[in-house]
């Protein structure tokens, strides 16, 4: 199952966070204190892979700390929604529903550890419209008059038909009926079947499976809502997946104590930087294949008798076998580490050598720079955390936390800035495998091209720790704006990376023209369709009125200036037109509007995708209104009006912020669908686009 969105509740400094939506890297950003951890926390322990228990002296907030004592059945601490995947399916078998109504479940939990399961795209059927039954009266009426009666069995076939066509015109049309309406029938049609029909009667068969499907029918109208399902709801909650939470990482020594790790590894009471550290030294053996008493054992001397009895020959001969063992399998060990950490560290080429001398095992490393060995302990902090981090991920991900979703508390903080950029790109890595989410106030963590994924945190008004997806506000409250700094820095550094390595910077109006271009770029770079000889960096304006601004700081002697693009709305002409007639008077044809790419006049970059898959995405992400919006919109017209229209029609309150929420899970889908799901004419509009960008 995948995570899909999360909130908290009444847990620590968290009273309500609101719903925080999980991408498949998710990166929560905040200022110390702001409450980051208290949304790590609950996800940890609403199911564990190991430890996680529930500390009520911490985990109850002070403020219903009595109430929750006394009844912790009467509160959620946190309720998440997943995607069933292929349970779906099995689901549908326990529930007797079709199973893509069972396509997302929402699980919460509460303080007496008992699982809430329900279904949120379930809607429970409990009536029919007369036409399905009168449909089904009708296939039997139809096959009723076609058959021969018996003699014996006198007026059966004439009744029956009689009663048919009466009660097809019983009820209007589109009258709705429930299940015991249907089950009244039944029992009409149940009282006019004779109790022993005749062997070779077609019309009392004909009549028991009239009476079946009706009450098929009724039966479907009666069904129990899911996550009432016993079955259902205990294989949702064996089929969860396990969290695994890491805040202390347990950086590795550079000689360790072999007798101290045995016994460590059995302790059970350990602090939990102690526990931090036998955790990295059990998956280091792991990975060498070795565990720590069986390398003592190896490198273990003869043991002389009371009379200094000596080794025979033989005895000499397999203690020196043991030991060249020992030394084979770590060489082995550390070979496959160095070629295996080089692919993620590119900070330096290391080398790794692994070596036990008697009760202790010591790390080395050397360098393309030093070759000479060095013990691990004399090496930068931020190679040790690397190294340790790197470990415990390699082996525990492909372990016992296979599948699991890790939660990753503020890593990575004594890395150097590049080095974080390489943990950022690692974590990419693991998503492969692994859903996560980590905290971060470090804006060297925040992809400026996968934005998306940043959830901002922020202390609200009365004190209690929120989550956001919004990432444009937050300057003008004190409270919020620790993180949007973080995030604002992470676009100035891709601005300035654009300018100092030679990329080449797009100015677009806002964040949502950066997700659907940089979903586009990916897909057709991936498809092969565009092969721009530098990185587009797509610069968000913050409004159109500022572009003159970035534009300025952007141009230079080699480049020019920068190429902007405007939606083709009153507003983008107006600044395009400024521009033209001031600083790009020299350059205007980099000056592009939305309008020469769409077919829709007053376009805005979201008319550049084809609408109906755009209005699908819309109806998936707001699905409250009774009216879809896929249903009511007009793909000749721009769409962003016409959704501020259906949403204010349908008493649907929209945030400030939500063209850049439906940017993302349009970027998201696009993603996962791929460049097929696409019309070939929108595809060509958008190499035309580019390929302006790169000329």
């Amino acid at each position: 199952m995948r995570l899909v969105q999360y909130k908290v509740t009444d847990f620590r400094s968290v009273i309500d966070s609101g719903w925080i939506e999980a991408e498949q890297v998710t990166a929560l950003i905040g200022v110390n204190e702001s409450g980051k951890t208290n949304l790590l926390l609950p996800l940890w322990k609403f199911n564990p892979a190991e430890g996680g228990e529930l500390r009520p002296n911490s985990d109850y907030p002070k403020t219903k700390y009595g109430a929750i004592r006394e009844e912790p059945e009467a509160f959620t601490f946190v309720t998440a929604i997943f995607e069933t995947g292929p349970h779906a399916e099995h689901l549908s078998g326990l529930c007797g529903i079709s199973a893509d109504s069972l396509r997302r479940v929402q699980v919460a939990r509460r303080y007496d550890s008992m699982y809430l399961v329900s279904f949120p795209d379930h809607v429970p059927k409990r009536s029919a419209t007369f036409a399905e039954v009168q449909n089904i009266l009708k296939e039997a009426l139809a096959e009723l008059q076609g058959l021969a009666a018996l003699a014996k069995e006198g007026t059966l076939k004439t009744d029956a038909a009689d009663m048919l066509q009466l009660e097809v015109t019983a009820v209007a049309h589109d009258a709705l009926v429930e299940a015991s309406f249907i089950e009244a029938l039944v029992e009409r049609v149940q009282a006019l079947t004779p109790a022993s029909p005749p062997p070779t009667s077609s019309i009392a068969p004909r009549l028991l499976r009239l009476r079946e499907d009706l009450s098929a029918l009724a039966l479907s109208l009666k069904l129990p809502h899911p996550g009432s399902n016993k079955e259902a709801r205990q294989y949702v909650v064996k089929n969860l997946p396990k969290f695994v939470y890491y805040s202390n990482y347990g950086n590795l020594d550079s000689e360790i104590y072999l007798p101290h790790v045995v016994e460590d590894l059995k302790r059970d009471d350990l602090g939990s930087k102690e526990s931090a550290k036998a955790r990295t030294l059990k998956v280091l053996f792991t990975f060498v294949r070795l565990p720590p008493a069986d390398i003592l054992e190896l490198g273990r001397d003869f043991q002389g008798g009371p009379q200094g009895k000596k080794p025979t020959p033989e005895q000499i001969a397999e203690i020196a076998d043991k030991k060249r063992t020992r030394t084979t399998l770590l060489h082995a060990a550390a070979s496959d580490l160095t070629k295996r950490f080089r692919e993620w560290w590119r900070q330096g080429d290391y080398t790794f050598e692994l070596q036990a001398d008697g009760d202790h095992f010591r790390i080395w490393v050397s360098d393309a720079r030093r070759p000479e060995k060095v013990e691990l302990e004399d090496r930068s902090s931020g190679l040790q955390w690397f190294l340790s981090f790197y470990l415990v991920f390699l082996v525990e991900s492909q372990d016992e936390h296979k599948d699991a979703i890790l939660l990753l508390d503020e890593p990575g903080l004594s890395l150097h800035p590049l080095a974080q950029r390489d943990l950022s790109d690692f974590f990419e890595s693991l998503s492969e495998t692994n859903q996560i989410l980590y905290t971060t106030h470090s804006p060297f963590l925040v992809d400026a091209d996968m934005l998306e994924r940043a959830r901002k945190v922020y202390v609200s008004d009365d004190g209690t720790t929120k989550a956001s997806a919004d990432l444009r506000r937050g300057f003008e409250d004190p409270r919020k704006s620790g993180a949007t700094y973080a995030i604002y820095s992470a676009l100035n550094m891709s601005v300035a990376e654009s300018v100092l390595y030679g990329c080449q910077a797009v100015i677009v109006e806002g964040p949502s023209d950066q997700h659907y271009l940089s979903a586009i770029k990916t897909l057709l770079v991936a498809a092969g369709r565009i092969k721009p000889k530098r990185e587009l960096v797509f610069t968000p304006a913050h409004g159109a009125g500022n572009a003159k601004v970035i534009a300025s700081i952007l141009s230079g002697k080699d480049q020019g200036m920068p190429v902007a693009l405007f939606d083709g709305d009153a507003a983008g002409r107006k600044v395009a037109q400024d521009l033209k007639n001031g600083l790009y008077q020299e350059a205007k044809d980099r000056v592009l509007s939305t309008n020469d790419f769409s077919s829709v006049p007053d376009s805005e970059v979201e008319d550049m995708f084809p609408s109906e898959f755009v209005a699908g995405v819309v109806d998936k992400w707001q699905r409250g209104p009774e009216t879809a919006f896929s249903d009511v919109h007009v793909a000749s017209k721009a769409i962003v009006p016409q959704i501020e229209e259906w949403a204010k029609t349908a008493l649907l309150k929209l945030d400030d912020g939500w063209k850049v929420d439906l940017a993302r899970h349009v970027k998201r889908r696009l993603l996962e669908k791929g460049p097929t799901a696409i019309d070939e004419k929108f595809v060509d509009r958008w190499v035309s686009l580019f390929d302006r960008f790169v000329a």
